[in-house]
């Protein structure tokens, strides 16, 4: 009796084993959440506000252009790609020090965000405005919501400045970043 009950309870143990995933479905790599994202990195085609105190023509609104730079007046164009707003913000500090103004003080802060694409199964794939706080979501609402055929576990995103993209599990807080190319896949019957 006690060797049937144990050849019971390890059929029913193989029968609980998980089932492998098939070789061409790539596996979540888990969670994206807002403390995951890496700092904020300036691009071609966000806009910034610089005010410079005291200054108020050199003040103003600037994009960060094709190049990757700012055009400054006085000082000409700052890099601005691949860096902090804040890293912008002292180097034209530093260089405006630099012989034109004594103790410059100098903020800055982006005003418009470069947009995020959205393509795969949704209504209307394209590009669009990035908003601070956008989850996929609120970006598939934006898209026209999913298809019928729309994969609504698993997304697949690729940063603005990255290489390739990657699995993330869809959960209503998954975060999007300026600059992201989120990917629906098709669901698998």
């Amino acid at each position: 009796m006690r060797a049937t009950l144990l050849a019971f309870a390890c059929i029913c143990l193989a029968f609980a084993a998980p089932v492998a995933r098939a070789a061409d479905t790539p596996t979540p790599a888990g969670d994206r959440t807002e403390e995951s994202l890496p700092a904020y990195h300036l691009g071609s085609g966000d806009k910034v506000r610089i005010i410079v105190y005291g200054e108020a023509t050199l003040s103003g609104e600037y994009s960060v252009s094709g190049s990757g730079t700012i055009s400054f007046p006085l000082i000409g164009d700052v890099p601005a790609t691949n860096r902090t707003i804040r890293d912008v913000q002292s180097d034209i500090e530093k260089k405006l020090s630099d012989g034109y103004l004594l103790k410059p003080q100098v903020s800055a802060e982006v005003l418009t965000y470069r947009p995020f694409y959205i393509l795969g199964e949704v209504n209307r794939p394209g590009e669009y405005p990035y908003s601070s706080g956008l989850t996929v979501l609120k970006a598939v609402a934006t898209a026209g919501g999913f298809t019928y055929r729309a994969n609504n576990r698993r997304v697949y995103i690729k940063s603005g400045n990255g290489t390739g993209e990657s699995a993330y599990n869809l959960t209503t807080m998954t975060p999007v970043a300026p600059g992201d190319t989120i990917r629906i896949g098709e669901r698998h019957f």
